[in-house]
């Protein structure tokens, strides 16, 4: 598989821009053995994909339907299995007083009204969460929240929040 050509046909020519894949309506092609694993992995009939490149394009074509997800491009639409959350923030900083979330796949979005800071459940415990773009969501990693955790300052009733984009999120 030639990655440049597939991406030149997506209309890929840079990092962090995605094909429109909101205007590709192809019908269904199948089932695709593949899997987004909890940790961020992505797997292929049983192997771990670690071509980061090849993540990058596949998490590129990637979209939410439902509660499904699929891969797309203009003629072809596979369905693949996501086990928790399709993209992890793995890293974060703190640029002009606004916090920057980095993703496995390259993904880069300033906390803010656009990109606002959720607390979900996993196992019992609420842990923050991004949507990255069009139902895309990251969960932190054990890292990147153990750094956020740094960033937060404690209100009065015992609460814990950042600030980043003009806007207040709690971490309980």
């Amino acid at each position: 598989m030639n990655i440049s050509s597939l991406e030149q046909q997506l209309g890929l020519d840079h990092e962090n821009q995605h094909p429109p894949v909101d205007q590709w309506h192809p019908e269904l092609s199948g089932d695709m053995d593949m899997v987004i694993r909890r940790d961020g992995s992505w797997w292929h009939e049983g192997v771990q994909i670690k071509r980061e490149k090849l993540v990058r394009l596949f998490a590129s074509i990637l979209r939410k339907e439902g509660d499904e997800y699929f891969l797309l491009t203009p003629v072809e639409k596979w369905r693949i299995r996501v086990e928790d959350r399709p993209l992890l923030i793995v890293m974060i900083e703190c640029v002009d007083n606004n916090i920057r979330a980095i993703t496995n796949t390259g993904d880069v979005v300033t906390v803010g009204q656009k990109h606002p800071l959720l607390m979900s459940e996993l196992d019992g415990v609420m842990v923050p969460e991004i949507n990255i773009r069009a139902d895309l969501y990251a969960r932190f990693s054990r890292n990147a929240f153990y750094d956020l955790s740094e960033m937060a300052r404690e209100e009065k009733d015992g609460r814990f929040f950042v600030n980043s984009g003009g806007g207040q999120y709690f971490l309980s």
